[in-house]
């Protein structure tokens, strides 16, 4: 065998083991994903129709007591519970010329649906008291925010003491405006609608502004009462105080009340005047 020939057989070995190689390569099967090997072991048998052979039971009575047994019983709701609230949203002393002492509470005791409502209004002037008036309301809650009322209000001054039938609505309105609006029905078939609103607008945690605002209307003229019909007074004011704690908080404050047509036509008569500004000071309280 000459030389030539033992060459050419050694570059026909050179190239043919790297094709040999190739083709083992391309020959042997790609590897199962683990996941598919996974999902093996995960998988629960299933017959020839697809249905696995060991179906999920349905779900029964006694499995739905053994995870929840409180709520198969039922739960205590918050209005089972009776509780009580007192709030003096005013114990203060206005000064002017015929200043004096002014209150206002509202009490509630009951539950989250149901409650007694008890409010109490006075004032004084030179040294005499001047207006006063007690509610007694049943009020239901209607929505989340809404309560509807209804009882009985009796005036002690001024004049003899006068009863009236009430009935309102009052709550927490859009953008934290709390509103009352009672109406109200007397003898001899008189008539009056009081509506009342205030915001407590928080400067800081402690420092809240409180504007307030409340307007009487009357169906029927009361001269013994000094009373005209239509728009009777408007009063507004406007109180600064400071939270100590959220229970107790003194305040300074300015209010203004204005009398209108028929009313203010009798002040006048009587030498009084229609209206005019007062500095309150006075203290917050709840308990």
């Amino acid at each position: 065998m000459s030389v030539g020939m033992v060459g050419r057989m050694i570059i026909a070995a050179t190239l043919a083991a790297p094709m040999a190689a190739a083709g083992q390569q391309v020959a042997q099967p790609p590897p199962q994903k683990a996941v598919d090997d996974h999902s093996a072991h995960i998988q629960k048998p299933v017959d020839q129709s697809g249905k696995p052979k060991e179906p999920i039971p349905p779900i029964t009575d006694a499995d739905r007591a053994a995870a929840f047994p409180q709520a198969m019983e039922g739960h205590t709701v918050h209005d089972q519970k009776w509780s009580y609230f007192v709030l003096f949203e005013q114990l203060e002393w206005q000064g002017a010329e015929s200043g004096g002492a002014k209150l206002e509470n509202t009490t509630w005791i009951g539950g989250d649906i149901d409650r007694l409502w008890l409010r109490a209004d006075a004032e004084s002037g030179e040294g005499r008291l001047e207006r006063a008036s007690v509610h007694a309301l049943w009020g239901r809650s209607f929505s989340r925010w809404w309560d509807v009322v209804a009882g009985i209000r009796q005036d002690v001054r001024p004049g003899d003491p006068q009863t009236w039938a009430a009935v309102g609505i009052q709550g927490l309105a859009p953008y934290w405006f709390e509103v009352e609006a009672t109406a109200y029905i007397g003898a001899n078939a008189r008539t009056r609608l009081t509506l009342e609103a205030e915001y407590d607008l928080l400067l800081t945690n402690r420092l809240v502004l409180q504007p307030v605002i409340e307007a009487d209307i009357y169906g029927k003229s009361d001269p013994a009462r000094g009373i005209g019909a239509g728009l009777s007074t408007i009063e507004t004011g406007v109180r600064l105080r400071y939270e100590l704690k959220r229970e107790l908080a003194p305040y300074v404050g300015v209010t203004w009340h204005r009398s209108f047509f028929g009313t203010a036509d009798r002040a006048r008569a009587d030498g009084e005047d229609a209206g005019g500004a007062r500095l309150a000071i006075g203290l917050r309280t709840w308990f």
